[in-house]
């Protein structure tokens, strides 16, 4: 009876010690993942104006009356969110759109954009409690920066530069914009390129 209480206990033991090593073993695999997946900013397209370069310029109406100038130089940065009535996605960052330009309204102007029917786009503005937002519609301008999927964001600087753009589908990509014009690189994923280190290195 002994024999087999300690024969019992001594498996236990090495069924502790196999668990531990897996454990250990899981963990490490987790935080390599965890590296090769670092989150990642807005999703940049090499298409349009590049980053660095003259923003195109475009006298546009805006939904409501008025006129808009976009990407010529000015006082303040402008980000040109580009969306449709019908993106969920760009339904949900509606809400942090109105936090950004409510924290950044002194130095940024944030535009949205689309094209289309406009008694569409003034009802969803009207539903969507976008009134404090300029709002323009033309195909010509998603052409331009060769916008293919949404929802899309181009950041302008002062100076009518492109600053940082891409896909965007959370507030992390969204702020990703702003992190990269104060990087200084043209997008994270740039930031987080292996490669870019190597060469700071060399």
């Amino acid at each position: 009876m002994k024999e087999a209480l300690i024969v019992s206990n001594v498996l236990l033991w090495l069924a502790v010690m196999a668990l531990l090593v897996v454990v250990i073993a899981l963990s490490r695999q987790i935080g390599i993942l965890y590296e090769r997946i670092a989150p990642m900013g807005a999703l940049m397209m090499d298409s349009g104006p590049k980053i660095g370069e003259a923003a195109p310029v475009f006298q546009l109406p805006t939904l409501g009356g008025g006129g808009l100038q976009l990407g010529a130089p000015g006082s303040r940065s402008t980000l040109l969110f580009f969306l449709s009535p019908t993106c969920p996605v760009c339904k949900k960052l509606l809400p942090i759109l109105k936090s950004v330009k409510k924290a950044e309204g002194d130095k940024l102007d944030v535009v949205l954009a689309s094209d289309g029917n406009p008694p569409e786009h003034e009802e969803f503005r009207r539903r969507a409690e976008l009134g404090a937002f300029a709002y323009v519609l033309s195909a010509e301008l998603g052409m331009r920066y060769h916008v293919s999927k949404l929802p899309y964001a181009v950041l302008i600087d002062e100076a009518g530069r492109v600053r940082a753009k891409g896909l965007v589908n959370s507030r992390e990509q969204l702020d990703s914009l702003f992190a990269a014009r104060e990087l200084g690189v043209a997008s994270v994923q740039d930031y987080l390129d292996p490669s870019r280190f190597a060469k700071e290195q060399a």
